[in-house]
C-alpha cells in the first residue's frame, strides 16, 4: 500500500486526455440512488463516504465513494481488493459519471495497494451506472476526518498520524440537517451556511423561494436569510446565510416547518403575482452554474 498521507498537500496529478469528444453530460449521477448527496459530495462536503459495491459481473467488489483523496487520486486499490474513489478528483470528458466509472475500471484491474493517476476515457469507458449495484442504500456518512483514507491493511505510524492531523484541519465543519434531506449545514469561518441540494425543476424551485421571499418567509428561521442558489451537476441548491453561532441545531429546530411551507410553495401552479415577479428577478439575477 502507497503512503497514502506522505504529502498531505491536495495537489492535481495530471490527467491523460481523453481519446475522444464526449457531450456535456448535466445530470452525471442521474439514476444513482441519492443522487443529490453524490452531488454534494462532489460540489459541497469536504468529507464524507458512501459504501457501494460493484455488480456481480464486476466482482461484487466493495467501493468507498469518498469526497477526496490524498494527491486528489481518482481511486486507490486497497490491500484487501476493495477500491476507494475520490468524487472530487479531475477526470476528463464531459461525463463525469463516465470518467470516474473509468477510474473505477482501472483500479479493479491494478494490483492491490496501488493508487491510479492518468485515466484513459473513451467512447468504450463504462459510466458509474454501469460499475455499481444500484440496488445498494448509498446512504451517506459526513465524517469529521479523513480517516477514511487510511487502508485497513497498513501500518498507522506517526508520520501517517502527523499528516492526517494537517489534513484534518483544512475540513470546515459540516454536518447533514436530519429533517432536511440532502440539507447540509456548514461552519464556513465568519459565516455559517445551509445549502440544500434540490431534485426538481429549476425554474419552480426558483418561483417556491420568489413565493416565500415576496412573503417574508424564505428565511429558515430568525436571523437566517436567503441569498441565492447555484447549479451544480445538473441540481439546484438553494443557500441560506445563518447567524454565528446557529448551528445545525439551530437548522434542525426550524427544518420542518421550513420544509412544509417550501414544499408547499413547490407545488403551487398560481402565476406569480407582480411583488413574486420582482422577487424572483432578483433572485434569478444571482445565479450561479457550477459544472
Amino acid at each position: 500500500m502507497p503512503d497514502l498521507l506522505a504529502a498531505p498537500t491536495l495537489g492535481r496529478l495530471p490527467v491523460m486526455a481523453s481519446t475522444s469528444t464526449h457531450d456535456l453530460v448535466r445530470r452525471p449521477f442521474e439514476g444513482i440512488p441519492n443522487e443529490q448527496d453524490l452531488v454534494a459530495m462532489r460540489q459541497l462536503i469536504p468529507a464524507a463516504t458512501i459504501a457501494a459495491t460493484t455488480t456481480a459481473e464486476h466482482g461484487s467488489v466493495p467501493v468507498v465513494l469518498a469526497t477526496v483523496l490524498p494527491m486528489t487520486w481518482p481511486a486507490v486499490k486497497r490491500s484487501d481488493g476493495s477500491v476507494i474513489l475520490g468524487l472530487q478528483s479531475s477526470v476528463p470528458g464531459g461525463d463525469l459519471s463516465r470518467g470516474l466509472g473509468q477510474a473505477l475500471a482501472q483500479a479493479l484491474q491494478t494490483s492491490p495497494g496501488t493508487p491510479v493517476g492518468a485515466i484513459g476515457v473513451t467512447t468504450e469507458s463504462p459510466r458509474l451506472q454501469d460499475l455499481l449495484d444500484l440496488s445498494g442504500a448509498f446512504a451517506i456518512s459526513v465524517e469529521d476526518t479523513f480517516d477514511f483514507w487510511i487502508d485497513p491493511g497498513s501500518e498507522r505510524t506517526s508520520d501517517v498520524n502527523q499528516a492526517l492531523a494537517q489534513a484534518n484541519e483544512s475540513i470546515m465543519p459540516t454536518a447533514a440537517v436530519p429533517s432536511l434531506p440532502h440539507g447540509y449545514w456548514v461552519n464556513a469561518g465568519p459565516k455559517e451556511h445551509l445549502r440544500w441540494v434540490l431534485d426538481a425543476d429549476e425554474d419552480r424551485v426558483i418561483d417556491a423561494v420568489a413565493r416565500l421571499h415576496a412573503r417574508r418567509e424564505s428565511g429558515i428561521g430568525e436571523g437566517t436569510k436567503y441569498v441565492g442558489s447555484f447549479r451544480a451537476e445538473g441540481l439546484s441548491i438553494p443557500v441560506w446565510d445563518l447567524p454565528k453561532g446557529y448551528g445545525v441545531d439551530g437548522v434542525e429546530a426550524e427544518a420542518a416547518e421550513f420544509r412544509a411551507r417550501f414544499e408547499e410553495a413547490l407545488e403551487s401552479t398560481e402565476p406569480l403575482t407582480a411583488l413574486e415577479r420582482r422577487a424572483r428577478g432578483g433572485i434569478v439575477a444571482r445565479q450561479v452554474t457550477l459544472r
